[in-house]
């Protein structure tokens, strides 16, 4: 399996509900890198996954909307826990998208898969795996 992978960071605010938070539950702040890894069993006609510098743009795009945000204001996330994994999936899917959009450099049909990892700190990560 071939991969492209790109990177970049968000800076949060957001608190959660439920004991299993502990002090979480109040409003914190994070800082969290975000990897997004595109995958495919094999190279495009120009051997390539995907072009990386349309992958970061779609990061970026997905990501502009979160960063420096309470993401408890956030209408979209009203009445969810944004945990790490929570936003796994959230980035997924708005990558899938752009797969699914061929805004990527190459036909969204032609790649395996997306995985985004999120690293809350140097110790603790989480991601999300899935077909497009």
């Amino acid at each position: 399996m071939f991969a492209v992978e790109v990177r970049d960071h968000v800076m949060i605010a957001h608190s959660f509900k439920g004991e299993l938070f502990g002090p979480a539950q109040a409003l914190h702040g994070a800082t969290f890198v975000i990897d997004a890894a595109f995958l495919s069993e094999r190279l495009d006609d120009n051997g390539v996954v995907i072009d990386i510098g349309r992958a970061h743009e779609a990061l970026k795009e997905v990501l502009g909307p979160l960063n420096y945000k309470n993401l408890d204001d956030v209408p979209e996330f009203a009445g969810v826990n944004t945990t790490t994994e929570f936003l796994t999936k959230h980035i997924h899917d708005h990558l899938a998208q752009a797969a699914r959009d061929n805004r990527l450099g190459r036909s969204g049909s032609e790649l395996d898969a997306i995985r985004v990892t999120i690293s809350e700190s140097h110790v603790a990560r989480a991601w999300y795996e899935a077909k497009i």
